[in-house]
């Protein structure tokens, strides 16, 4: 059973930056999509990024241009760089593994999740 822990979560003041890890521990994820999700108070989680076995990458409207996914499979580790801050990302930040080595909307074991507060 894999178990996902994500850090780097904190308050970071509009425009600034921060760099999210998700560390896996059990079996390789190198073979999995990986992907991140987030959930902000009183609304759905949502689709942040995510990243196929290969590195390809996709990226939700609301990022695209300001957030970067990246993987490390040696260290079956995944990474959300995420620049120009906006008080619109604050919430919880979950990181997932796919089922499949391309993203798709299966994923099958989840982070306990980290806060991310962006002040304005």
């Amino acid at each position: 059973q894999v178990q996902l822990v994500e850090s780097g979560g904190g308050l970071v003041q509009a425009g600034g930056s921060l760099r999210l890890t998700c560390s896996a521990s059990g079996p390789a994820l190198s073979g999995n999509a990986m992907g991140w999700f987030r959930q902000a108070p009183g609304k759905e989680r949502e689709f942040v990024a995510a990243i196929s076995a290969n590195s390809n990458t996709a990226y939700a409207d609301p990022v695209k241009g300001r957030f970067t996914i990246s993987r490390d499979s040696a260290k079956n580790m995944v990474y959300l760089q995420m620049n120009s801050l906006k008080p619109e990302d604050t919430a919880v930040y979950y990181c997932a593994k796919g089922k499949y080595a391309i993203p798709t909307t299966h994923y099958d074991n989840w982070g306990q999740g980290t806060q991310v507060t962006v002040s304005s």
